[in-house]
């Protein structure tokens, strides 16, 4: 069903050749090109601009400011044999850009029921965002970047075209993934993975220096990872000489913190196959 409301008091623009299904919410100022379909269960924020041949269903909610290009597919059935068609959710922040081809799905019900993305991130096109993943703000997916599901994705990671991630890794945040790797273990915070299957490389210096890290900060960032990944003594223990040390800034006890976490995957470290 298409909204009939006299287009002098629709407070956005739909294509005559677009379904909006009765029950869908579209914000101000939204505009919604030719053959799109949009679900009953979706909510568009202000200034959401969809572009043609885009589908959006379920409980989706797109933030304000939000670009999506053509062919992206938000919010459909997980691609889960275990999905029976229970009502989850997918929440996309504001001012992302969506380009063609995207997919991103919800939730499921034994997971929390919710896929996530915050805000001001960039996804190219072709990656996939798949069911239960949790996507920070500031983050970029190049060109078909495949994300499993349960990956957890923080902020100001950049990942490089045709990068893959096993289901339940974490990648911290100002990360930096490169092209066509295998990420099958977790990237603590700063990191930089490339290869097949990944090694962690060492440290995202630009990311950092562009997101304002001083000098200081990064000296101390540098030396807690050459000693957390000595290959002499077990990481955990290298972690407990870091955490002693008395110049350990906020971005050291991030990695620390991040590294005492549990997880389902492995740490991802310059020895590949080590483990912590």
């Amino acid at each position: 069903m298409t909204f009939t409301a006299p287009a002098a008091l629709r407070p956005y623009r739909i294509h005559p050749s677009s379904i909006v299904e009765e029950g869908a919410k579209i914000g101000m100022n939204v505009e919604i090109g030719p053959f799109c379909h949009i679900g009953s269960k979706v909510r568009l924020g202000d200034n959401v601009r969809v572009m043609s041949h885009v589908v959006i269903d379920g409980s989706t909610t797109v933030g304000e400011g939000t670009v999506i290009f053509p062919n992206a597919v938000l919010g459909c059935a997980p691609q889960n044999i275990h999905y029976k068609g229970e009502d989850t959710e997918l929440v996309i922040g504001r001012g992302c850009t969506i380009r063609e081809g995207v997919t991103m799905h919800p939730g499921m019900p034994d997971f929390g029921g919710q896929t996530t993305v915050g805000d001001n991130s960039m996804f190219l096109a072709y990656s996939h965002v798949a069911h239960d993943c949790h996507v920070g703000s500031n983050v970029i997916l190049s060109n078909n970047v495949m994300l499993a599901g349960h990956v957890t994705i923080g902020d100001r990671v950049i990942m490089g075209g045709g990068a893959a991630v096993h289901q339940f890794t974490r990648i911290g945040h100002h990360a930096f993934i490169g092209g066509l790797a295998a990420v099958s273990n977790d990237v603590i915070p700063y990191g930089m993975l490339n290869g097949n299957p990944g090694v962690l490389m060492g440290l995202n210096i630009i990311g950092m220096q562009r997101s304002g890290f001083d000098k200081p900060a990064i000296h101390a960032v540098r030396r807690a990872f050459k000693m957390i990944f000595d290959p002499a003594t077990p990481i955990r223990q290298n972690v407990a000489r870091v955490r002693d040390l008395p110049e350990t800034n906020a971005a050291v006890a991030d990695i620390i913190a991040f590294i005492d976490a549990e997880s389902e995957r492995a740490l991802s470290s310059p020895a590949r196959g080590q483990r912590g």
